[in-house]
C-alpha cells in the first residue's frame, strides 16, 4: 500500500510523492475528473518579461525538451496510464501551449478519447513581448475530452450559461492570470489561477467528485476542488511543490480564509454567485473513499 506524502484531516486532499507513471499502477481508485498540467517543455534558455524584469524562461530540468519523439512518447505514456484511472463517464482537462498541445491532442485521438472542446484561456494581463518579432503570447489551450466516445459525460450547461449572463458559454475564457493572494504560501513557476480550475471543475463534475492531478505542482486543482466541495489526489516528483501544496491546504482550515478565497475567485457575475451555485448543485451520493 502506498504511503501518502500528506493527507488532510478531512481526507479530501491527498498528496503522493513520486513519478505519476510509477505510482498510478499502484492504486485502484477511479476518478470522476482529471486535470493535468504536464510539462510544456519550454525551458530552452530563452528570456521573457515578468513583473517588468527580463528573466529566464527556464523552470527546471523537468521542463526541458529532448526532442519531438521524447515529448510524444512522454505524453502517450502518462495519458495511457491516466485513462485507466478514469471512470467510464469521466472527463479530462489538459492545459498546454503550442509547444505540447498538438502532441496531446493527437494522442488523445489515438487512445480513443473523444475531444469535446479545445478551450482557449485568454489572459487579460499577459506579459509583454519584448522581442517585437511576433504577436504577444496571451493564451493557453485547455483540451477537454471524455474517456469513451459513446459513454455520455456530465456537463453543467445551465450553470455555465447563467455565469455567462444567460448566453451559451463559448470556448474562449477571458480570465486573469494568477493573483497575488493566490501565492500567499509561496510561488510555483507554472501555477494556474483558481478562476480557470474552478470553471473546469464546476462545469464537469458534481459535488463529492474525486479529481486527480498527476502533475500537481502547487495543487491549485486540489485547492479549487476543496473550495467547491470536491475531493482530490495530487502527484508530484518535487517535494518542494508538495510542501507548498500542503501549506495551501492547511491555510484553508481557517474558515475565514476559506470563505474569503471563495469570494475572490473570478469568473462570476456577482460575489455570492458561487455560494448560491454550491447550495443548489447536484451531489454524487455514491462516492467511494480513496484508500491510500
Amino acid at each position: 500500500m502506498l504511503t501518502p506524502y500528506y493527507k488532510s484531516e478531512d481526507k479530501n486532499f491527498t498528496l503522493l510523492h513520486g513519478d505519476c507513471m510509477e505510482l498510478m499502477p499502484q492504486f485502484e481508485h477511479k476518478f470522476d475528473m482529471v486535470f493535468a498540467d504536464p510539462p510544456y517543455f519550454l525551458s530552452n534558455n530563452g528570456l521573457t518579461i515578468k513583473n517588468g524584469k527580463i528573466v529566464s524562461v527556464n523552470k527546471g530540468d523537468w521542463d526541458k525538451s529532448q526532442g519531438f519523439e521524447f515529448v510524444h512518447n512522454f505524453n502517450r505514456k502518462w495519458l495511457s496510464l491516466v485513462r485507466g484511472k478514469m471512470k467510464d463517464d469521466a472527463t479530462i482537462w489538459i492545459s498546454g501551449t503550442m509547444h505540447n498541445i498538438f502532441s496531446v491532442g493527437q494522442i488523445l485521438i489515438e487512445l480513443d478519447f473523444k475531444i469535446l472542446n479545445a478551450v482557449t484561456w485568454q489572459k487579460n494581463n499577459p506579459p509583454p513581448n519584448f522581442s517585437r518579432r511576433y504577436f504577444t503570447h496571451s493564451t493557453e489551450q485547455i483540451i477537454w475530452a471524455r474517456k469513451k466516445p459513446k459513454v455520455p459525460h456530465y456537463f453543467n450547461y445551465e450553470l455555465m450559461k447563467e455565469i455567462n449572463g444567460g448566453k451559451q458559454m463559448k470556448d474562449v475564457w477571458l480570465l486573469p492570470a494568477i493573483a497575488r493572494w493566490e501565492k500567499s504560501q509561496g510561488k510555483h513557476p507554472t501555477q494556474k489561477p483558481l478562476s480557470v480550475l474552478s470553471r473546469a471543475i464546476l462545469s464537469s463534475t458534481k459535488q463529492n467528485a474525486w479529481i486527480l492531478d498527476p502533475f500537481t505542482g502547487s495543487s491549485t486543482t486540489g485547492i479549487a476542488a476543496n473550495l467547491l466541495n470536491r475531493r482530490f489526489l495530487g502527484i508530484d516528483v518535487n517535494e518542494e511543490f508538495l510542501d507548498l501544496s500542503e501549506r495551501r491546504k492547511r491555510e484553508l482550515e481557517d474558515v475565514q480564509i476559506f470563505n474569503q478565497y471563495k469570494q475572490k475567485i473570478q469568473g462570476f457575475r456577482y460575489k455570492q454567485q458561487l455560494s448560491k451555485t454550491l447550495a443548489s448543485e447536484p451531489t454524487i451520493e455514491y462516492g467511494s473513499k480513496l484508500i491510500i
